[in-house]
């Protein structure tokens, strides 16, 4: 079956983009609040899919390659939005590092599926904890755009700058997880 729960969640997660970027773009009272709810929503039902379709045995083909998608394209749609927020080079660079790793591991983990070797190019701790700064990043970096000084903007870039370390650290170790599989064969 096509739509389990986990699918469905994946789907709003796609769905919820063009509603991110309405409320970051049109004036209302707190729209960069209502932007940073909408984001910490899909960030939630990355996590909840995930959990649901392994706790209840949901995988599926499709959710396995949408799930991914649904991912890269509602960080990218919010780093962008960041970009916007913030017009500084040392906003655009990680922003820009960080999306070109999430294009590189995808291809890199599409190739390895076709030869056979997608285990070894498995989802790490490391990638999981890039994740989660990177996802806690960008809901403080949405909620609180009044200020570079404010301390939650403060620790949002810093959070920020740790995510795109562990990108890069993380995107090394699956070039170099994918470099040792393709050598032994």
């Amino acid at each position: 079956m096509i739509w389990t729960v986990p699918n469905i969640l994946t789907m709003l997660r796609v769905l919820l983009i063009p509603i991110l970027i309405v409320a970051f773009y049109v004036p209302f009272p707190h729209h960069h609040g209502v932007s940073a709810t909408i984001f910490l929503i899909a960030a939630a039902t990355d996590w909840l899919d995930g959990f649901w379709a392994r706790y209840f045995k949901q995988t599926t083909k499709l959710g396995a390659f949408l799930d991914p998608v649904a991912d890269k394209l509602m960080v990218a749609t919010a780093l962008g939005l960041l970009i916007a927020l913030y017009p500084y080079a040392w906003v655009a660079i990680p922003a820009i590092a960080i999306i070109c790793r999430e294009i590189i591991v995808s291809a890199l983990r599409e190739w390895m599926a076709e030869i056979g070797q997608r285990s070894v190019v498995k989802v790490s701790f490391v990638g999981k904890v890039k994740t989660a700064c990177q996802m806690g990043a960008i809901f403080l970096l949405l909620l609180k755009p009044k200020s570079l000084t404010d301390l939650w903007v403060i620790f949002g870039f810093i959070l920020l700058y740790v995510a795109v370390i562990l990108t890069v650290y993380s995107m090394w170790l699956y070039l170099s997880a994918a470099y040792k599989a393709i050598k032994s064969q």
